[in-house]
């Protein structure tokens, strides 16, 4: 006799069932919810990798957080991303410099001179020329 390796609530089988015949999952929901129904029907861990194309550990983590946090292991929780380094007043100011004179003997700004004028008057720590660009294209 086969081991079961995840029972599925009732009503959980039919959420994941008519999320399915939907077809409206990205293709990381669908692998998740096909593996829980897979698991749920009696197949293996191997069976269901095999089907799926993927690694064993993954099916099981999958199997581990369905436990503990039920059908909200479908979505990805949040990640935190990079942390803004300048914010909308920082780039409000280098667009302003940017539109005001040039330095003396200078005809215009350049991307390096705007980056090294916004750090000697403290706009930022410290900033790139490739950012500056960044900061330039956005405008209107």
């Amino acid at each position: 006799m086969n081991k079961r390796h995840l029972e599925l609530t009732a009503t959980d089988r039919r959420e994941l069932e008519a999320l399915l015949s939907k077809g409206q999952l990205s293709a990381r929901q669908f692998k998740r919810a096909t593996g829980l129904l897979e698991l749920d029907r009696g197949k293996t861990i191997q069976s269901v990798c095999e089907t799926l194309g993927i690694n064993r550990v993954t099916v099981r983590k999958w199997r581990d957080r369905y436990q503990q946090e039920g059908l909200a292991m479908l979505t990805d929780k949040p990640r935190p991303g990079r942390p803004i380094e300048i914010d909308g007043g920082q780039r409000a100011k280098v667009t302003a410099l940017a539109c005001s004179d040039a330095p003396t003997g200078h005809a215009r700004w350049t991307l390096r001179l705007l980056a090294n004028r916004a750090v000697d008057l403290n706009y930022c720590k410290h900033l790139s020329h490739t950012q500056v660009r960044e900061i330039l294209k956005k405008m209107p």
